[in-house]
């Protein structure tokens, strides 16, 4: 019986890990892809001012 509870607690574990990794990841390339949005905006509103 206490080796079945350590491997729940143990599966428990690696999903919460797994899905913050994943939350961070996501965030990350969400990030990432704003940050490109905005370099690309502001290169064609620096040439259509030119």
């Amino acid at each position: 019986m206490k080796k079945c509870h350590k491997i729940a607690l143990l599966i428990g574990l690696i999903t919460s890990v797994a899905a913050i990794v994943a939350t961070v990841t996501t965030v990350c390339l969400l990030h990432q892809k704003k940050k490109k949005e905005d370099e690309e905006l502001e290169h064609y509103l620096d040439c259509s001012i030119q």
